[in-house]
């Protein structure tokens, strides 16, 4: 290969004849320096979505960052609008923070999940991958904080669940606290990030400071005697969407820590149920109990139902499913010892 000095020393027609035996129309100095790639031409830009989106405008190619932003996709309702439209909406609580797990409890038709982040051992960074999963589904994501606090709220927000539920609030003046860690200035103390956080859509979505105090669901747990007492004003709280009924918290604060099926705790849940539904302020969220099963809590006047978790759920699964077998073993012993001839060969299950 020529060395830089020798090219600089070659004539106009020597330097067009090296240019051709390199490559045809190709600099002859970018072809020895550098490495040529195709440039891809522009394609028709094509959009699919799923039947409950609605399209946005493609970007054109080579857009600036700095340019105005485009509208967000169009979501499917809202967990207050279809309260607000009567429904009564069945969910479940997930404490383990696997993404696959919560990706199958929306693909099952749950109306929303509890990332639960109080009992569940995970936080902010565990609890983003399972919003992802039910983002996936169309499954309203709510985040239940580990306490009612300022900074815990605020992170939580950012994640852009559907619903937030605050633990343990024991009076109206708890209560409007936590609607204030929900809302920005001058309507509450929320720290501002609007322009970068996933519940704005990363600042594409130009309309969330004027929708997000209509779309999140705030919801309080009165979940002790001393809490259930001021239910009625507690729910009465502006910003307060939802209440969250806590029948174990409810029944250890009465001292029935083993025994929340307690006649003097339901009778102390009634009342607290009654009073909540008569102020009509705020829509009512319970846990189905063995002792109090959905429907009761629907006919009851619940909007929103936890029928399980999946801790329980799983719990329950591979308890039977050893106790089957362990069974099994026991009732095939038994047969041996009446039989002594062989035993016919089984086929895999997927014969």
């Amino acid at each position: 290969m020529a060395s830089l000095s020798h090219l600089s020393s070659l004539s106009s027609s020597s330097l067009s004849t090296l240019r051709k035996s390199l490559h045809p129309n190709t600099n002859p100095y970018s072809t020895i320096f550098s490495f040529s790639f195709p440039v891809p031409q522009p394609q028709p830009q094509t959009l699919t979505l799923s039947p409950n989106l609605k399209a946005v405008k493609p970007r054109p190619p080579h857009s600036s960052t700095n340019s105005t932003p485009v509208a967000a996709v169009s979501r499917t309702q809202s967990l207050k609008s279809r309260l607000k439209n009567g429904e009564t909406l069945y969910g479940i609580f997930l404490l383990t923070f696997s993404p696959t797990i919560a990706e199958i409890a929306g693909l099952a038709g749950y109306d929303f999940a509890v990332v639960d982040m109080e009992h569940g051992h995970g936080g902010i960074f565990a609890a983003l991958p399972c919003l992802h999963a039910l983002a996936a589904t169309n499954t309203a994501a709510i985040l239940r904080l580990p306490e009612s606090s300022a900074a815990w709220a605020k992170k939580a927000i950012d994640l852009g669940p559907q619903g937030i539920m605050f633990p343990m609030i024991e009076s109206p003046k708890s209560a409007r606290k936590a609607v204030s860690y929900c809302r920005f200035p001058p309507n509450g103390v929320r720290g501002s990030a609007h322009t970068v956080v996933r519940a704005s859509d990363y600042g594409i979505n130009e309309g969330y400071l004027s929708n997000y105090e209509e779309e999140l669901l705030i919801m309080c747990q009165v979940e002790s005697e001393e809490a259930v007492e001021k239910v009625d004003e507690i729910a009465g709280v502006d910003g307060v969407d939802c209440i969250q009924m806590g029948p174990l918290d409810l029944s250890a604060s009465m001292g029935y820590l083993w025994d929340p099926g307690n006649k003097k705790v339901r009778k102390v849940m009634r009342e607290a149920e009654k009073a909540v539904l008569k102020g009509g302020g705020a829509y009512l969220s319970g846990l189905v109990m063995p002792h109090d099963g959905a429907e009761e809590l629907r006919r009851r006047g619940y909007h929103m139902v936890a029928g399980t978790t999946d801790v329980g759920l799983f719990r329950t699964a591979v308890v039977e499913d050893v106790k089957n077998f362990k069974t099994s073993l026991v009732e095939q012993g038994s047969d041996d010892e009446k039989e002594d001839g062989p035993v016919p060969e089984e086929k895999y299950w997927s014969e």
